[in-house]
């Protein structure tokens, strides 16, 4: 059967015998009819219950006229950001313009507003006053209720209100966006729709909605006290499951309130083979061919989505509030159909690119009672310590790449989205570890243990530095064992909330220790709703509500990057001062152990051998530890127990986030 795209002119329309769409869905991405976008995937959900949808990619955000290119819609507008964050999309961290979108035709930056959601839910409401405006994606959905932005430094409202919007859908949306759709085609009105989980609505009053709601504090209050605001934030974190998160309430002045309902519920193994079962194009859409295309599809064109979901607790992540912890998978059989359809195609070459989601070794609920209960509101499943009911397992997993490698036309599957190495030591069964290692890697694996501080691990949510060093020595023992060379890329962050110059001086001494210099640093980002951005605008750890040290002046920030890249002569300079600054004068010298000369050199420091070819260097067992900080290294350079590769990138792969809303923004 030929696979149609959806309409995105009055031609389409015409062509399908249209003189009226049910909704008008306008997005901020270029129109890509692939899963891994979420446009994609509602578009089709609503198609599948049978309403007509059209698609607006990238309107003329300075033409409100832009908006209304398909008509005026029987039902209403809908409006998604796009995949990414519209702001993290556009900066980096350091606030700086990026050159290029990935989500748009020939990477051409600028197709898109800041803040596009708002942007074009209020292009909307001028230009077609009456018809509802259901605004939802990643970009709503973690700026839900009133919310730090980083780009701004300020608390803003609620998406809901600055949108204009009169409904706003979070989560991944494809039961509540149906449940809207129903309602307003029975003829209720959008401002009574106030029932459907996933949903959040305004109203005048908070009277009516339940004596288990919770009042939380008001935008003025949060707006105005950092300690105010930490609260709230905690409250928000402890009613992002399902089964047991409550209604919440924010106050809005005199007489507004913004109130949402709890999460809906996860989907089933059916619904999930149900939703990747519709009639995707699996491309972006032809009218693109011309400008180049659209990078984004690049990523995920021969990659199958497993699962969704992450019960992994990394406090800079929003998968929590996007997501929630509860997995939910498809069926073998489903994703075997789809990696089937894969190698009809003529452009595939028998390499799938990925096999997972927001964490690829995550199959199945953390333990028998999520599906039940939910996930415990005051308690993490890995974090500190993996807990006694954590359902360890890895069986699902590795019987679905057998099935896959199993395939006729399939030369390889990899494995590229994130392995939780915690998770996997919690498996007694080691099998996993051995396939991971003998068919889905190609010479190197890149796992993220992100700093080897542990005060800072701890604010990070992440395992202690030990926990990483023993995965080390399993990876390198099976490798032997199977005959393979192959290397580990642990990727590091800096300036996280808890950070001190020690801690990035203690980074610096592991990374001198390991004998080789990441080309790239992930500077912590705070992007919205991540406990580590509440961190980042509080100064308080929202969980105790205690002091938490955050390096915010940009030029410490330098320094801590410039740590972990010591041996950039560029760095030099600020590499000295940070060693001064943090009484560390003992690494600046000519020993093997110091990190710089004493003056400024034409070449690298203590660079490790072969530039551009993998290297094998000293792990830190083989040094001896003073004052809790890394000693010197081993001069005879035994093989490590840490096998990594050089050439480092921080370019991680996000999931639908999916977000990967989602694990972290760079």
């Amino acid at each position: 059967m030929m696979r149609e795209f959806l309409p995105i002119s009055r031609d389409d329309m015409k062509k399908r015998g249209w003189d009226e769409l049910d909704f008008v869905y306008v997005i901020g991405d270029a129109y890509v009819d692939h899963p891994s976008f979420g446009p994609a995937i509602i578009s089709r959900v609503l198609e599948a219950h049978g309403y007509k949808v059209g698609i607006i990619s990238q309107p003329d955000w300075k033409n409100d006229q832009s908006v209304m290119a398909l008509g005026v819609p029987r039902l209403g507008f809908l409006v998604s950001a796009g995949n990414m964050d519209s702001m993290v999309n556009h900066y980096t961290v350091s606030k700086k313009r990026r050159h290029q979108d990935a989500f748009t035709p020939g990477g051409v930056y600028g197709k898109r507003p800041d803040y596009a959601a708002v942007v074009y839910g209020n292009m909307i409401r001028r230009a077609c006053p009456d018809k509802p405006i259901i605004v939802g994606g990643i970009e709503a959905s973690l700026r839900r209720l009133g919310h730090y932005d980083y780009w701004s430094n300020k608390i803003r409202r609620s998406l809901l209100i600055e949108s204009s919007a009169d409904l706003l859908l979070y989560g991944m949306g494809e039961r509540s966006i149906v449940e809207v759709a129903d309602a307003l085609d029975g003829g209720i009105e959008a401002s009574d729709i106030t029932w459907i989980a996933g949903s959040v609505f305004k109203s005048k009053t908070a009277e009516d909605f339940g004596e288990e709601a919770i009042m939380l504090p008001t935008f003025d209050e949060i707006a105005s006290d950092k300690r105010k605001y930490a609260e709230s934030f905690y409250i928000q974190y402890q009613n992002t499951d399902p089964f047991s998160g409550k209604r919440m309430i924010e106050k809005y002045g005199a007489r507004m309130y913004v109130i949402q309902n709890p999460p809906a519920k996860p989907l089933s193994e059916q619904e999930m083979d149900d939703v990747y079962d519709l009639p995707y194009v699996r491309d972006y859409h032809p009218s693109y061919k011309a400008l180049g295309g659209v990078p984004a599809i690049e990523e995920i064109k021969f990659s199958l989505v497993s699962n969704r979901g992450c019960f992994g607790g990394c406090s800079f992540c929003a998968l929590t509030f996007h997501q929630g912890r509860i997995i939910q998978t498809r069926s073998h059989e489903s994703i075997v159909k789809e990696a089937a359809a894969l190698t009809k195609r003529k452009d595939f070459k028998g390499y799938i690119h990925d096999v997972g989601g927001p964490t690829a070794n995550f199959r199945h609920p953390a333990c028998k009672h999520q599906l039940k209960r939910g996930a415990c509101p005051n308690k993490q499943c890995l974090f500190p310590k993996p807990c006694s009911q954590l359902q360890a397992d890895h069986k699902d997993y590795v019987t679905l790449l057998r099935k896959l490698r199993a395939l006729p036309g399939i030369k390889k599957v990899f494995i590229r989205s994130g392995i939780r190495f915690d998770y996997l030591l919690a498996d007694k069964d080691k099998t996993f570890l051995k396939e991971l290692c003998q068919y889905h890697i190609s010479g190197q694996l890149k796992v993220a243990p992100e700093h080897v501080s542990d005060a800072v691990l701890d604010k990070m949510g992440k395992p202690h530095h030990e926990v990483y060093v023993d995965f080390t020595k399993q990876y390198k023992k099976m490798n032997e064992r199977l005959g393979m060379d192959q290397y580990l890329v642990p990727y590091l962050m800096s300036s996280h909330p808890g950070s001190e110059l020690k801690d990035a001086v203690t980074l610096a001494e592991y990374i001198r220790d390991l004998g080789y210099m990441p080309e790239q640093v992930q500077d912590f980002y705070p992007t919205p709703s991540t406990l580590s951005t509440c961190m980042y605008y509080t100064g308080l750890d929202p969980r105790t509500m205690t002091p938490v040290y955050v390096p915010k002046d940009p030029h410490e920030k330098d320094m801590q990057r410039a740590l972990i890249q010591y041996r950039d002569p560029k760095n030099y300079q600020l590499v000295k001062e940070a060693l001064i600054k943090a009484g560390r004068e003992d690494l600046i010298g000519f020993d093997s152990r110091c990190l710089i000369p004493p003056r400024p050199m034409q070449h690298g420091y203590g660079k490790a051998p072969a530039q551009n070819r993998n290297v094998r260097t000293n792990n830190a067992k083989n040094n001896s530890s003073r004052n809790g900080k890394f000693s010197s290294r081993n001069n005879s350079r035994k093989r490590t127990t840490e096998n990594i590769s050089r050439n480092t990138s921080t370019n991680r792969k996000k999931g639908s986030q999916s977000e990967k809303a989602h694990r972290r923004h760079e």
